[in-house]
């Protein structure tokens, strides 16, 4: 567990945690890390290192010391002088990975960008720290308009064989997507966090590149892949004239040669995408390709957890009968945990009285101590679906996503200790002083061991519950999901105080623990949130038989109000959508949520 608070100059936020964020891909349970997050090409680093040289010369005797530099020097560099990607037959446009990079001397390229609320658009700020003080310069509006990075950042233009401009494209370039330094007496970490966000209810975001390194700038999004034929192209790249002047960039104009050449995996796409992939471009990072899986930087979408939408992942579903379509009166909705043989965090196993059963240290919440703030994002990701591997057939789901996020000053710490003999753990919350140091514990509830294929690790009981609500929100029907596995899937708001930029659990494998596990600790860093997608059998809401109108999906964080938390008063948030069509054929319509028109 790292925690870190930024230090501020000028109403500037800065990290100083210098930790390396690790996961290990293989779970695939139905989260979907809306980090939405473009990691960089780590492997392309090393190649960018023999392209690109600083010559450092000490000055001549008797020549006058060299001036202190002023802004970020930023130059447009490729790896390679040529590229080669793969078309299958059945694939709609193939993904060029260019291997062209921004390089960063003289000092860090740094950015915060805000919002105050939804209804409040973008605003970042290009911050230029010189010794102890720090410049804030407002970038012009329209530069950024939403957490992805710089948009319209890269122009790359597509010539066939003959010179006609067969395709071009605008890139938007995440600055955190760091491949490496570019030269040896570069800092050996960045202390920037690793990727921008995706998800449309992140509410702050921090990006860099650090002085003697290099960002990759050959992002993607397979939407937007490029139709080419099978043939030899020229990809002329160049860095928009808006930000040459805004940085004071010079006009590098790249020429890289692009081979398009047949499939040769059966005329299957590989990543299953409909587009095709570069021939070295494995170390480049999933991206919004794979809808927001998470990962390591530079994993792969099939190595990271599913994406969402319909496909067989195996029965994770209570007992249908338990979760009726029809709308009852809230309050009276039977619960997941509920019965002989469940849990659902409210019993605190009787072993816990026994003093030898409890952790060491002193037990309860001393008095002002730092506790976590847990604060749910609105549904997004909404869409009707006949359901999956497991639902019962012949019926209408409404799927969406959730993110219930730590807003801090203190990350979320649970600890599991294994009852005997049992898959079921009970779990107590930490607490931590301003210095990391632990100073107190409480029972919280319960962690159970989820056999159920596509989860296989320990659940925490009651960290969320998703209710779909009638229009005057008086009566409800439950989702199925009633129990979590935490990890640090997106980034939410990295300028809150203490936000931890390189959280450490950022997958479900390092997360949530194995079988023979006596024990487990799952993290929600400050900054982070997790996000959940839907779509798997008995999570979403049955709505077959509801009548069309207005609805509200509401996201709860800690529900039952079992862990201590700075503020109780943020934990609920709706979103609401209108029900249409007919049984077997139904529509959604999702009104926009202030300014985030995000369905």
């Amino acid at each position: 567990m790292t925690t870190q608070e930024p230090s501020t100059t000028s109403s500037v936020t800065t990290s100083t945690s210098t930790s390396t964020s690790t996961s290990t891909a293989g779970d695939s349970d139905s989260r979907r890390g809306s980090n939405r997050m473009k990691h960089s090409a780590l492997a392309a680093g090393a190649a960018l290192a023999v392209v690109v040289s600083v010559a450092a010369s000490a000055p001549g005797a008797g020549a006058a010391p060299a001036a202190a530099p002023t802004k970020p020097k930023l130059r447009l560099v490729s790896a390679l002088d040529s590229v080669t990607t793969e078309r299958f037959d059945d694939s709609t446009g193939v993904y060029v990975d260019l291997g062209t990079y921004i390089t960063v001397d003289d000092m860090a390229l740094e950015f915060k960008a805000t919002r105050k609320s939804y209804n409040d658009p973008v605003v970042a700020e290009q911050i230029i720290r010189k010794g102890t003080k720090a410049e804030v310069k407002k970038l012009p509006a329209g530069l950024v308009k939403d957490f992805q990075g710089l948009s319209g950042f890269l122009d790359v233009s597509y010539k066939n064989a003959a010179g006609v401009e067969v395709g071009k494209s605008k890139s938007t370039f995440c600055p955190n997507s760091a491949s490496g330094r570019i030269r040896p007496d570069g800092p050996s970490t960045s202390h920037f966090p690793e990727g921008c966000s995706w998800n449309p209810f992140t509410l702050g975001g921090v990006w860099g590149v650090e002085k003697g390194w290099a960002s990759n700038v050959s992002s993607y999004d397979e939407r937007d892949s490029l139709d080419l034929p099978i043939g030899e192209y020229t990809a002329k790249v160049s860095v928009a004239k808006k930000y040459r002047d805004l940085f004071g960039m010079p006009n590098d104009q790249l020429n890289i040669k692009v081979s398009v050449v047949k499939g040769t995996n059966g005329g299957e796409d590989p990543e299953g995408g409909g587009v095709g992939r570069s021939a070295h471009s494995s170390a480049h990072g999933g991206g919004h390709g794979a809808h927001g899986a998470h990962g390591a930087p530079g994993a792969q979408p099939s190595a990271m957890h599913s994406s969402h939408g319909p496909g067989g992942r195996g029965a994770d579903m209570p007992t249908i009968p338990a979760f009726p379509n029809a709308l009852i009166d809230l309050g009276t909705a039977h619960h997941l945990g509920d019965g002989v043989g469940h849990t659902d965090g409210s019993r605190v196993a009787p072993a816990l009285k026994a003093a030898g059963q409890r952790p060491t240290g002193r037990a309860g919440v001393p008095a002002n101590v730092p506790k976590p703030d847990l604060r749910s994002l609105p549904a997004w990701d909404i869409a009707i679906t006949d359901g999956e591997d497991g639902d019962v057939a012949g019926k209408d789901y409404l799927a969406f996503s959730a993110n219930v996020w730590n807003a801090g000053p203190s990350p979320l710490v649970v600890d599991g200790f294994r009852q005997r003999g049992k898959d079921l753990m009970d779990a107590y919350q930490y607490f931590y002083d301003a210095n990391g140091k632990q100073v107190g514990y409480t029972p919280t509830g319960t962690m159970e061991w989820d056999p159920r294929i596509g989860h296989e690790h320990w659940h925490f009981t009651d960290f969320a519950s998703y209710r779909l609500l009638s229009a005057d929100k008086t009566k409800e029907v439950r989702s199925g999901k009633e129990a979590f596995c935490l990890a640090n899937t997106d980034a939410i708001d990295m300028t809150v105080k203490n936000a931890n930029w390189h959280p450490r659990n950022t997958d479900l494998s390092t997360a949530c623990g194995e079988k023979s596990a006596l024990s487990v600790r799952e993290v929600l860093d400050v900054g982070s949130g997790d996000t959940y997608t839907q779509y798997r059998p008995g999570q979403s809401f049955d709505v077959t038989g509801l009548p069309n109108g207005t609805y509200y999906i509401e996201v709860i964080a800690n529900p039952a109000k079992r862990l201590k938390e700075t503020n109780l008063n943020n934990n609920v948030a709706l979103r609401k959508v209108i029900l249409g069509g007919t049984e077997g054929a139904r529509t959604v319509t999702v009104p926009p949520h202030d300014l985030i028109d995000a369905k």
